[in-house]
């Protein structure tokens, strides 16, 4: 995404160390050591971050009624001469109460203590495009008016998110549609890890877990999200194209589309559907499909029915451990069941290179039972499957090194859970396939009934049918988002 205000020196969506950055990073190193020590009273933080009254009651006000045109007969009148006290650094803060072992309405609770109600939103309540649509255009018809405190506040928003990956793919997302809009700038995103793997969080300095003693840290995260700098991220776009019928339960982030695509000029292994239906995403860390996804997906439906099992980050580990086990990811040479078999049997994959226009056909390894898409350097609560690979070894199989701004995704693949386990305590790396700035995904439904999916940790079930393909085309957002670095 790009930002008149955002200079290029912070572009990078995790900065590598160079020459031209050494006087900036010495310039921050006193306000980023020993940040999370920092002491910031209430009044002070109020000062710095909230909004005005007559403009959050605005913002308030045309959400609840779903419309962006500010009502100044329904609102508090702002201040003679528009000489309000604008905020350092105005932040709004999005809240999934699902998240943080259901601890999410007390802190809620709490940030709306500490800043104002206003500026404080439920997912389950008012989505991030509602936000965007009537609060930030609310926000915009005020300025438009002339209030320049309301101009001002626009300009320097960030963004808090509270909550797991998904919850944050699910609010860069719908900030992304600004650009779409012309409607510049995008405000950033500071992140509060409250899921279970929290990889985004991680990558960009905000920590695998929200602290148990969240009271106290909830301040210091505020102050952290409204001085720290700001980083660029990649972001991936994602495109279903499938046979007539739908997706049950489809993750936030997945929205039904008319624009259904699919490439003549790439050798298709099975039928073309009749007709299709289309389902289009944003992804920021990784896509994947297989068996991994399926944990997840039964990890998810667990946690929803059964919610005081999933009371916190450990307890949500050891269940999706228990997940693992159990749907046959140690199991694979025991049992027949067609489900089991590797990806092999059902998916065709198709890369390009970077700066190619070229697709090139990549065979998926027999034994491999998931395979994943990686933009960022975590996965599965912090590790990192793709490795750090030694130089001959990237020159024989014609890879680059890994860099989380280079415009490519690592995909590696997965065995079965005996594999995966070593991968995932880093004793051993993941199975290498291919580096690409865009994917084709050719999957063959054959005995499946479904294949399981999943971005940003939100899995969902994928059907299949036994005449024709689905078909996954995966490439690379034209803008990036921007997210605030924590550390």
């Amino acid at each position: 995404m790009e930002s008149p205000s955002i200079g290029d020196s912070l572009t990078a969506r995790m900065i590598p160390r160079h020459s031209s950055l050494d006087s900036f990073g010495a310039m921050k190193v006193s306000l980023l050591v020993n940040l999370a020590s920092i002491r910031v009273s209430k009044a002070e933080l109020r000062q710095r971050v909230m909004l005005p009254q007559y403009l959050r009651i605005a913002i308030r006000d045309c959400i609840l009624r779903k419309d962006d045109s500010f009502d100044a007969s329904s609102s508090v009148a702002p201040p003679l001469e528009n000489n309000a006290l604008t905020p350092e650094v105005p932040l709004m803060v999005f809240v999934n109460p699902k998240s943080g072992g259901r601890q999410g309405p007390l802190i809620k609770e709490r940030l709306q203590n500490l800043i104002s109600e206003e500026q404080v939103y439920d997912l389950t309540e008012v989505k991030p495009n509602e936000f965007i649509r009537y609060g930030l255009g609310c926000l915009e018809a005020i300025a438009s008016r002339g209030d320049e405190c309301a101009k001002e506040i626009r300009e320097k928003m960030r963004i808090v998110v509270a909550g797991g990956d998904g919850t944050v793919g699910w609010v860069l997302g719908c900030l992304g549609e600004l650009n779409l809009q012309n409607r510049l700038p995008v405000p950033p995103v500071s992140i509060m890890p409250l899921g279970t793997g929290n990889d985004l969080s991680r990558s960009f300095g905000w920590g695998g877990s929200f602290p148990f003693a969240w009271k106290s840290a909830i301040k210091r995260t505020l102050h952290r999200a409204s001085v720290a700098p700001i980083s660029r991220l990649d972001s991936w776009n994602i495109l279903i194209t499938m046979p007539s019928g739908e997706i049950v339960d489809p993750p936030y982030s997945l929205k039904a589309t008319q624009e259904c695509y699919i490439d003549q000029n790439l050798e298709i292994e099975g039928e073309m559907p009749p007709s299709t239906n289309g389902y289009e995403g944003v992804f920021y860390n990784y896509f994947s499909i297989g068996m991994d996804a399926q944990v997840a997906y039964g990890f998810h439906h667990l946690r929803n029915e059964k919610p005081y099992l999933a009371n916190g980050p450990i307890a949500n580990k050891i269940i999706y451990s228990g997940y693992g086990c159990s749907q046959g990811w140690f199991l694979t040479h025991c049992i027949n069941d067609p489900g089991l078999r590797g990806l092999k049997n059902i998916m065709t994959l198709h890369i390009k290179k970077l700066d190619s226009s070229e697709w090139e056909k990549v065979p998926v390894p027999k034994s491999v039972r998931a395979v994943v898409a990686l933009n960022l350097h975590s996965y599965g609560s912090g590790r990192n499957p793709w490795g750090n690979l030694k130089q001959d070894y990237l020159e024989k199989r014609g890879f680059v090194e890994a860099q989380a701004d280079d415009g490519l995704l690592e995909i590696f693949g997965l065995k079965q859970g005996w594999h995966a386990s070593f991968v995932m305590v880093e004793l051993i790396s993941a199975k290498h396939i291919a580096q690409a700035a865009a994917i084709r995904l050719e999957i063959r439904g054959g005995d499946w009934k479904d294949a399981f999916m999943q971005m940003d940790g939100e899995p969902w079930k994928q059907p299949m049918t036994r005449d024709y393909s689905t078909f996954v085309d995966i490439k690379r957002v034209p803008h990036q988002s921007l997210v605030v670095k924590g550390d």
